[in-house]
Formats: C-alpha cells, structure tokens, sequence
C-alpha cells in the first residue's frame, strides 16, 4: 500500500524563521515573512507580502491576504478570514494589521485595512470594520467594543479555575 504524500506550497522566496511548524495542506505565498516560533495550521492559506512576527500562532483554515502584517505573540483562530479589497475586484486593496499579542477568535472577518490594536481581542465570529483600540475585547456584527483585556484577563483566569461553564 501506498502512503499518501502531505504537500504544501511554499514559495522559494518566502523567509521562514527557525522553528517554524506549517501542518498539512498549507500555502505561503511570494514575498512572505515568518519570524521564528510560528505554528501555521492545516489549510492554511498565506497569501504573498505577508508578514508574520515571532511565537504567532495561526489555527487550521485560516485565510491572510496580501498585505497582511502580524505582529508578534499573536493567536489567530480557526477559519478566521482578514480581507484586502473592500470592493471587490478593485485593483486597489488594503492589508489588515494585527499589532502585538492580539488574540482573533475562530470565524472573525476581519475588513481590509482595519488595524487591532496591542493586545485587543476579537471574539469568535465578530464582524470588524472599524479600528479596534489597544486592550479593549470587541465582539458582535458589526463588531463593537465590550470590555477591556483586563477584564478579559479576569475572565479567562475564572474559567480556567472553575467547572462551570460560564
């Protein structure tokens, strides 16, 4: 018996940091950079002149299109999609910007040009088309601001010691 053989793309003049793990079925497109420590999920696509910071981590089935930067220590949930033209096809597009230790939850669209800020979060399935502030958690569609990332923080840390669901 055969073994099927995993491919991915990779372009040979994307930079790829040290460390770097891309699971099955992934693109990375031209002109692309990855810092070092950045997990890429299984169907993943990484369009080109994309930049991607150190110790990133992007969930399965994510879409980044060109002109995406990612900065460092951020999460990018499953099947999250950003978007470059806001009207499309329009020759003229727009990338988003992810500043550092940004969390995007599972789903989350994110419109072209849009910039979350240091540290915000956006929360699984929001609909951004609007600048996100630093330390602030957005939610919703259109997404809008709900709380800070301290407060967030106080959440997860409940959660994480409690049974409960809530």
């Amino acid at each position: 018996m055969e073994q099927n053989k995993v491919v991915n793309y990779i372009s040979p003049d994307a930079k790829i940091g040290r460390n770097v793990k891309i699971w099955h079925f992934s693109y990375v497109g031209s002109n692309t950079e990855i810092g070092d420590n950045v997990s890429i999920g299984s169907l993943t696509h990484i369009d080109y002149n994309v930049k991607i910071g150190e110790n990133t981590r992007i969930e399965g089935s994510v879409y980044i299109p060109p002109l995406t930067v990612i900065g460092k220590n951020v999460f990018i949930g499953p099947a999250a999609a950003f978007t470059n033209d806001p009207y499309p096809t329009s020759p003229r597009m727009a990338g988003v910007i992810l500043e550092d230790g940004t969390i995007i939850g599972g789903r989350a669209v994110i419109k072209p040009g849009i910039r979350v800020g240091r540290n915000s979060v956006v929360a699984m399935a929001a609909v951004v088309t609007r600048d996100v502030p630093p330390d602030t958690v957005v939610m919703g569609h259109p997404a809008r601001i709900r709380y800070s990332r301290s407060e967030y923080d106080l959440k997860k840390e409940k959660w994480n010691s409690s049974q409960s669901l809530e």
